[in-house]
């Protein structure tokens, strides 16, 4: 009986894993801007400065908050509310891979150096590049580029168009 669920776990694990990468890769310019951005200066320098086992305390903590939210997001999916369960699950996967994300940015060699985390990391390392390394996933790589890149130049195109608009909104208004 033990190997009957050995499949079926495997696959929604396979699926979780996806999803997470996937999410990792949508939120990795939010990270990387938040990165420039002096607003959390202060806290930044405090993270910083802590050492290794507080470091993995603090990067531990969004994921304990936030991971709760997927299953909740799921029964919310499951009981007919699908727009709510979409939304806990969009706004908690956001929030917990950009702070997870910066936190791990901020503190990589500390986590590093604890010989558990660095283990774990390897695994999930291994597991993420045999990800990537699907034909399936390098497909929805290419398309998501090819989309940023549609979306970036008509996003351009328009700029020059709304100032000349906004220039006639305000000549108009003086006139």
């Amino acid at each position: 009986m033990v190997s009957v669920w050995k499949t079926p776990i495997f696959m929604v694990a396979f699926v979780y894993f996806i999803v997470d990468g996937a999410f990792s890769y949508v939120m990795r310019p939010i990270t990387m801007w938040l990165a420039r951005q002096r607003l959390l200066e202060r806290a930044r320098l405090w993270v910083v400065s802590l050492r290794p086992y507080p470091s993995l305390a603090l990067f531990a903590v969004p994921v304990i908050i936030l991971e709760p939210a997927k299953p909740l997001s799921g029964y919310l999916i499951g009981t007919g509310h699908f727009f709510a369960g979409a939304v806990t699950f969009i706004a908690a996967e956001v929030l917990k891979l950009t702070v997870v994300e910066r936190l791990f940015q901020l503190n990589k060699e500390k986590l590093l150096s604890i010989p558990a985390f660095a283990w774990g990391y390897r695994h999930w390392r291994a597991m993420m590049d045999m990800v990537e390394s699907l034909a399936i996933w390098k497909a929805a790589r290419k398309l998501a580029i090819q989309a940023g890149n549609v979306w970036r130049v008509a996003f351009h195109r328009a700029r020059p168009e709304q100032r000349v608009q906004s220039t006639r909104i305000v000549r108009t208004r003086a006139n």
